[in-house]
């Protein structure tokens, strides 16, 4: 896979919870962190993602919000 985001971020599901449209996909990254990505059932089954599979969390800087009390 190639791809021209740089934070590429390896991990496997722990978790895919689906609602009407979208599904919670829980994906641990080391250390007990856990990232969730809400994507679209129909991605779901495109991946064919399940609890224990081996992938990769691509985040687009563009769409990360940091904020600080």
């Amino acid at each position: 896979m190639k791809l021209s985001a740089r934070n590429v971020i390896a991990g496997r599901v722990v978790a895919v919870t689906k609602g009407v449209t979208t599904a919670n996909v829980k994906i641990e990254i080391g250390n007990g962190c856990v990232i969730t990505s809400s994507i679209t059932n129909e991605a779901v089954a495109e991946l064919d993602l399940k609890v224990g599979d081996a992938v990769s969390a691509i985040v687009k800087s563009s769409d990360v919000i940091i904020g600080k009390d």
